[in-house]
């Protein structure tokens, strides 16, 4: 419960909680038993926040918008006969939600109490050093500050922003600025050099908190696009690169060359274990925090027989495919959990609080940055309002580019679109109407419908995934690509579309580097295939693409080069050997140069694709 002093259209700011609560108000834990009517309620209420006894006027039972920092309050309506446990649970998703109780006429005093008061008698207790006075605990920090009334917030290191937290402390603004130490491109403070991705990635989204002041730091219009200060020529080049797919290139060798001495990450996966004991592994690995994600990556695949980078590829590949299809972890459903829901070119974050609080989004954008540092595939077809609001832009700016597709729920998509239709029914203004009042919207008429539509789509799609989409940022920032993120607004190779991804004969055969003769080869004779074979077994292969299935062909990109994706770069080559096979880690197809005709070709390279990955 959280009560307010007035009478107010929004939530309390942060920095409002001590006075309040200083006052005998502000926000406590209750525990409500099942079955209490009215009466029942505003008594305990009144128990625990004796000043509501003296109101006059009437209050009510509110409730917040989703999302972070002040949101907006709808009033909770009451039943019949009045508040019920049942509604109370209902308006608060069994109590994981603050229900806020607002005055509607007289304002209740926010004059600090005394330590003694009823409010504070089962609250603990602690003493000030400075002044030797008892009192709780809650209120300790608002006495501090002044009672030597020197402390401040920025000097003690603390933020009342409960989503911002200072995990170490700066380099002194005493030492100089050498090779050794890095300038943080949020908060601009100075940490050496093999701290500051760890710094970085923990630094809050919104500057709330006071930041220490160090002499070395460049000034704000100054700030260095990479995670560390040495800009070097390869770090302004991708700033400026016209092309956004070689600017991520070129962050990327950047960011790894800098870091490549870093103690390697290592990630073992077994595929005779069952599908559980690979999330499992999985889930573990990229739930760990104060990770380099930028070091060297080595991956074992223990019953596979691609090697090295065909390795990691794959597992990432892997790892992407899991953000869409599921986990299967113990979260109270036998089925997958998945991460993000909805269709193609549309997934949004799922709204489960189960999901939000096991900090798996955070996870998530682990895998995204991760994979796009190591070469793995992308997550695609992530919703563009969602990628507009996770890349930094407002929520408004999101919500403009919103469509019907967007919203995953089946159900709230067809009661949003209702308001599309030229005129509504009485059925059809009931189920709009139940919607309105379940988010705080105000109901339907004949002048709100297209103010209306875009409100609960937005509610619908961007309000409810708010606090994902918040963790999902925190885990990119965490593997130190943020800075691209953020500095080109251009480049967003972690979230293509799906339709650029699909495999199709026409993408495969550009992509391939088809087999030259080589007249000046040092090559002995005998071991130089003739150029008469290389041109009827590429043949055979081209002929092979074309005719191929969509799974016939994602098969073969798995044997070929480790993933289902588009590569750009294919290789060929025609030896002489017994059976296809594949160097997944150098994306090379070696082709035996003894084929005479196109069935027994075609027969040894479904045989080779059934048998998964082919490697000498």
């Amino acid at each position: 419960m959280y009560v307010l002093s007035e009478a107010s259209q929004f939530t309390p700011k942060g920095s409002e909680e001590l006075e309040l609560a200083h006052a005998g108000l502000g926000k406590r834990m209750l525990s409500i038993p099942d079955h209490l009517k009215h009466d029942e309620i505003v008594a305990l209420l009144e128990e625990k926040y004796p000043k509501l006894k003296t109101l006059q006027g009437g209050w009510m039972f509110f409730k917040s918008t989703g999302g972070s920092g002040r949101r907006k309050l709808s009033i909770i309506p009451t039943d019949a006969e009045g508040y019920s446990t049942r509604l109370l649970k209902s308006a608060s998703n069994n109590g994981k939600n603050i229900v806020f109780v607002v005055p509607l006429q007289e304002k209740l005093s926010t004059e600090p109490l005394s330590y003694d008061s009823v409010e504070f008698a089962k609250m603990p207790q602690s003493k000030c050093i400075t002044c030797g006075s008892q009192m709780p605990l809650q209120l300790l920090p608002l006495h501090v500050e002044g009672c030597n009334g020197a402390l401040t917030e920025s000097e003690s290191g603390t933020c009342l922003d409960e989503d911002c937290s200072v995990l170490e402390q700066p380099v002194p603004s005493t030492i100089g600025m050498d090779e050794s130490l890095a300038v943080c491109p949020i908060c601009l403070a100075s940490y050496p050099a093999d701290v500051l991705p760890f710094h970085a990635s923990t630094c809050g989204d919104r500057m709330n908190c006071a930041q220490p002041s160090v002499a070395a730091s460049p000034p704000r219009g100054e700030e260095l696009p990479g995670p560390s200060v040495p800009q070097s020529s390869a770090a302004s080049t991708w700033a400026t690169e016209v092309d956004p797919q070689k600017a991520c290139q070129l962050f990327r060798e950047d960011l790894l060359n800098r870091y490549s001495e870093s103690p390697r990450l290592s990630l073992s996966l077994d595929m005779f274990d069952a599908e559980e004991e690979q999330d499992s592994a999985f889930i573990s690995f990229y739930k760990q925090n104060n990770v380099n994600w930028a070091a060297p990556f080595k991956c074992r695949l223990r019953g596979d027989a691609a090697v090295g980078d065909g390795v990691n590829r794959h597992v990432l590949s892997m790892a992407m495919q899991k953000l869409k299809t599921g986990f299967r972890i113990n979260l109270g459903s036998a089925a997958p959990t998945t991460l993000f829901e909805g269709e193609k070119e549309h997934w949004v974050p799922s709204a489960a609080a189960v999901l939000r609080e096991s900090n798996l989004f955070e996870m998530a954008g682990h895998m995204i940055g991760h994979s796009f540092l190591h070469g793995g595939s992308s997550f695609s077809g992530l919703s563009l309002p969602v990628v507009t609001l996770l890349t930094g832009e407002s929520i408004d700016t999101a919500a403009s580019a919103l469509t019907l597709e967007d919203c995953p729920d089946i159900d709230h998509r067809e009661t949003v679109g209702l308001l599309k239709n030229a005129e509504l029914t009485a059925e059809e203004h009931t189920k709009v109407t139940d919607l309105c009042l379940s988010w705080g919207l105000p109901f339907p008429n004949s002048t709100n419908r297209v103010w209306l539509f875009q409100e609960l789509l937005s509610h619908a799609v961007l309000h409810r995934v708010k606090q994902p989409i918040k963790q999902i940022r925190k885990g990119l920032k965490q593997t130190g690509i943020w800075p691209l993120l953020s500095d080109r607004p251009d480049v967003h190779p972690f979230f293509p579309r799906e339709s650029s991804e699909e495999l199709n004969p026409q993408t495969v055969i550009q992509s391939i580097t088809w087999p030259q003769p080589n007249v000046d080869s040092d090559e002995d004779e005998d071991d130089t295939v003739p150029l008469e074979k290389i041109s009827l077994v590429t043949g055979f292969l081209r002929k092979f693409i074309e005719e191929a299935s969509p799974d016939v062909l994602r098969d073969l990109m798995k044997f070929w080069v480790g993933w289902e994706l588009p590569t750009r770069k294919l290789h060929v080559e025609v030896v002489t050997s017994t059976y296809p096979v594949a160097h997944t880690c150098f994306f090379k197809l070696k082709l035996p140069s003894h084929y005479q005709t196109y069935k027994i070709f075609h027969q040894d390279l479904m045989m080779a694709l059934s048998s998964g990955f082919g490697l000498v």
